[in-house]
């Protein structure tokens, strides 16, 4: 799975080749094939596993003590600081071009574990009386304020703008702050 990062990582996704990935990992041609059926099922194996990763690191920033607002901050750094670290998994998480990755339930399932985290912390927030509709609007609040950061930090002006990776983490934590305040 290496060789297909760094090969998408490289050429992007439309770079992925099964021929390419077995080049870069040392092996016959052929042998990707016995892990994966085709190109997609390499892309579902990597979103999955992106998924996984983006879940563990929100899980472990919202289960910290604190009130709601300081976890849901927690979870949107984590968020940010997982598109820095891991942009290539970043970018396929949420890209159409991926493809349907609904034959694959496990990958469904891993994006609905790292998006429950956030579901979980804002209807803490919202409270009983919130609507199902108030709580899925919160999220998608949420949810669009780490991720257009993230975005802007890793394939917009604002990581150029920012430049070192402090000034990035201070950026962060200061839109976090002032926007759970809101």
């Amino acid at each position: 799975m290496l060789a297909s990062v760094e090969l998408i990582g490289e050429a992007g996704l439309g770079g992925l080749s099964m021929r390419e990935v077995a080049r870069r990992a040392g092996v016959s041609h052929q042998a990707p094939y016995h892990y994966f059926g085709d190109k997609a099922a390499i892309v579902a194996a990597l979103v999955g596993r992106g998924f996984g990763m983006l879940a563990e690191r929100l899980e472990e920033a919202a289960a910290g003590a604190g009130e709601v607002t300081e976890r849901l901050e927690r979870v949107g750094r984590a968020y940010v600081h997982f598109a820095l670290e891991e942009p290539v998994y970043f970018r396929l998480l949420f890209r159409l071009e991926v493809g349907d990755l609904g034959r694959y339930p496990e990958v469904e399932a891993a994006g609905a574990r790292a998006f429950g985290v956030l579901e979980r912390l804002v209807a803490e927030k919202a409270g009983a009386g919130a609507s199902q509709g108030e709580r899925e609007a919160l999220a998608s609040l949420h949810w669009s304020v780490a991720h257009g950061l993230a975005t802007l930090l890793v394939d917009g002006n604002l990581g150029l703008k920012l430049g070192t990776r402090s000034a990035q983490e201070g950026h962060v934590d200061e839109v976090l702050r002032l926007f759970g305040r809101r």
